[in-house]
C-alpha cells in the first residue's frame, strides 16, 4: 500500500494508541450495568462488517451477531456506505444469530466507478453489484467470559459471494465471477481493561473482496490473508479501534493493496450502533490513495 509507512507498522501504532487510556470496565459492577435483556454487554456482539458478518467494519470477528443468548434468537439489519477520492461503495444486509452459537446473513454491495468508469469506456457511474451469503459457527471458547481461562472465542465462517458483471470481469483477467471465502477468527475481550482483540485468517481468491471478480493472471489458488482487529471501551457504549485487512493481489491490470482503518463505534442502547471511520484502501484499479470515510448504521434485537 502506498502510505507513508508499512500497514503492520501503522496498525500497531493505531492499536497502541487505543490501548493507551483508563480502563473503562475497571470493575465487574459497572460492566454488568450494561448488559442487555439478551445477556450480552452492549458492544461486545460486534457491528455489521461490510460483508454483512457480524465484527468490525473490515473484518468478522469470532462473536455471534445481535444479542440473543444461548437460548434465543437475534437480528441486525444495517446499511454501509464508503466514501474514498474517486469511488463509492453501499452495502446493506440483515444478520440472524440462533442461540449464540449460529450467525446466517445476506448482504449486497453495490461499488460505483464513479469518474473512473467513464475514463475506462465504462460510462460514469457504472456500478458493480454483488450478493453476499454468509455462515458462522461458533466453535469454542466465550470472547466475553471474565475468568482465568483465557481460551477466546473461536469461530469458523464462510462467505459465498457472486458478482453481477462477469464479462467484465473476464475482460480484466478475473477467473470467476463467483467465490467462496472461508475465514477462522478468534475473539476476546479482556474485561478489566476493556480491550478487545481479534485475529482473523482468511482464505480467499477474492479481488476487491470480489468486486473484481476471483482469481486472477496472476494468481487463482486460494491463499492465507491476515486480518488484525483491536478496540478500546472507552465508557460502556463507546469503543475506539484499528483494523488491518490483508488482501491478495491477483490481477495485473490492476494492483491490489491491503486495508487500514480507524473507527469509533456507539451504541447508545442495544438496538442502535453507528460506526465512523477513516479509511485506506490503497490502489483500487488505475486510482492509487483511496482513502476516505466509513459510515454504517445498525439497529437490531
Amino acid at each position: 500500500m502506498r502510505i507513508e509507512y508499512a500497514p503492520t507498522l501503522r496498525a500497531s501504532i493505531l492499536f497502541a494508541l487505543a490501548t493507551s487510556a483508563t480502563p473503562a470496565f475497571a470493575d465487574d459492577e459497572k460492566a454488568a450495568g450494561e448488559i442487555g435483556h439478551g445477556g450480552k454487554l452492549i458492544l461486545t456482539g460486534g457491528v455489521s462488517q461490510v460483508e454483512g458478518a457480524a465484527g468490525g467494519g473490515l473484518t468478522p470477528w469470532a462473536v455471534i451477531g445481535s444479542y440473543g443468548s444461548d437460548d434465543q434468537w437475534g437480528a441486525n439489519a444495517f446499511y454501509t456506505r464508503v466514501n474514498v477520492d474517486d469511488y463509492h461503495l453501499d452495502s446493506y444486509g440483515v444478520l440472524i444469530g440462533i442461540h449464540d452459537r449460529v450467525e446466517l446473513s445476506i448482504a449486497r454491495q453495490e461499488f460505483d466507478t464513479e469518474d473512473v468508469g467513464a475514463a475506462l469506456g465504462l460510462g460514469r457511474g457504472f456500478t458493480i453489484k454483488q450478493d453476499i451469503i454468509g455462515l458462522k459457527v461458533r466453535l469454542a471458547g466465550d470472547a466475553v467470559l471474565d475468568s482465568d481461562r483465557a481460551m477466546p472465542q473461536i469461530s469458523i465462517g464462510v462467505q459465498h459471494k457472486r458478482n453481477n458483471r462477469g464479462a467484465l470481469l473476464s475482460a480484466i483477467g478475473a477467473e470467476d465471477d463467483s467465490g467462496t471465502d472461508i475465514y477462522v477468527s478468534a475473539t476476546k475481550l479482556f474485561l478489566a481493561q476493556g480491550i478487545l482483540l481479534n485475529g482473523t485468517v482468511r482464505f480467499t481468491k477474492a479481488n476487491q473482496m470480489g468486486l473484481l471478480g476471483f482469481g486472477g493472471d496472476k494468481h487463482d489458488g486460494y491463499r492465507p490473508q491476515f486480518e488484525i482487529s483491536a478496540a478500546y471501551l472507552v465508557n460502556r457504549k463507546l469503543a475506539i479501534g484499528a483494523e488491518y485487512r490483508g488482501k491478495p493481489d491477483n490481477l495485473g491490470i490492476a494492483r491490489e493493496d491491503d486495508w487500514v482503518d480507524v473507527f469509533v463505534a456507539w451504541a447508545p442502547n442495544r438496538h442502535v450502533s453507528l460506526t465512523v471511520a477513516y479509511v485506506d484502501l490503497g490502489n483500487i484499479v488505475i486510482k492509487d490513495r483511496q482513502r476516505g470515510v466509513y459510515a454504517s448504521l445498525q439497529v437490531g434485537f
